[in-house]
């Protein structure tokens, strides 16, 4: 997929599950029960030990039926080093324009962090399409997001940290173009415990929000603004 390709897949699934796990098969269980739960796409940190093999090894195993993403990506040389792995998107937590500049050079998709309105203004002077918004839930959540589209009204962010079943229909509401999710779906001890089902019923759970929001928010639009 290109970049625009990669864009729309996000935009229509509308949830970007963050992946921090002890390996490779831990990774990959994890994945796959995030795509049992109805969400083919995934972001694996780069605090995971041996991360870009982790992103090589499931781009093999998985790849075809899943999007993968690299995500903590905070220097140029971590960014050619998941890119060569094969990743299709690469996020940081805060404004890594190394990043940006070594993923648009290949033609990737980036979704830098961002969390002030100069650090967004700053993002998307470089190009970027997709913001990612963090820590959002720790500097307001859904009213902060609110809050930073009364400026940007056309900027696409996603808001990761703090996000859950619970409020993500809260985010899309404020506007949210995705929701970045970690460990409220990816339950690592769970699948430790052999349950991955607690991540498939949790994967379902958020979708099923997400969906409904999105309905609702349609909803509620005047109908001379609907596309």
């Amino acid at each position: 997929m290109n970049r625009e390709e990669v864009e729309r897949k996000i935009a229509e699934i509308g949830i970007v599950p963050v992946v921090r796990a002890a390996g490779v098969e831990e990774a990959r269980q994890a994945v796959e029960a995030i795509l049992e739960g109805g969400i083919p796409l995934v972001e694996i940190t780069m605090t995971v030990a041996g991360a870009v093999e982790v992103i090589r090894d499931l781009i093999r195993q998985v790849g075809n039926k899943v999007l993968v993403g690299a995500g903590t990506v905070v220097t140029r040389e971590q960014a050619e080093a998941c890119l060569d792995a094969g990743a299709q998107f690469l996020v940081s937590p805060g404004l890594s324009l190394a990043m940006v500049r070594a993923a648009q050079a290949r033609g990737v998709l980036a979704i830098p962090g961002a969390l002030t309105p100069t650090e967004l203004m700053t993002a998307t002077a470089e190009g970027v399409s997709l913001v990612k918004i963090f820590p959002c839930g720790s500097v307001g959540g859904p009213k902060y997001l609110k809050a930073l589209r009364g400026p940007f009204p056309k900027a696409k962010l996603i808001p990761t940290g703090g996000v859950s079943v619970a409020n993500a229909a809260e985010y899309i509401a404020a506007g949210a173009f995705a929701v970045g999710v970690g460990s409220d779906l990816v339950d690592t001890a769970a699948l430790r415990q052999g349950n991955p089902e607690k991540i498939v019923n949790a994967a379902r759970e958020l979708v099923a929000a997400v969906q409904a929001a999105r309905k609702a928010a349609v909803a509620a639009k005047p109908a001379g603004s609907r596309a």
